[in-house]
């Protein structure tokens, strides 16, 4: 790595994107991959669709209590 960089012809917010998501990685513990996989497989579905339809569940319960 050079001790030094050149910016002079560098064009500030070139690659900005203000519609840009972050998706953030979510890792699970054995048990509860094991546990997602499973219905997953029986669903004939991903990962990702059983977890987001579990937090979904999760977030109506906890507005019912709230």
């Amino acid at each position: 790595m050079k001790k030094e960089y050149d910016f002079s012809k560098g064009i500030r917010g070139k690659f900005y994107n203000p519609e840009a998501k972050l998706q953030i990685p979510v890792y699970l513990d054995e048990t509860s991959m094991n546990f997602v996989l499973e219905i997953a497989r029986r669903k004939k579905t991903d990962i990702s669709t059983v977890v987001n339809k579990i937090i979904e569940s999760d977030i109506k319960l906890a507005e019912a209590i709230r």
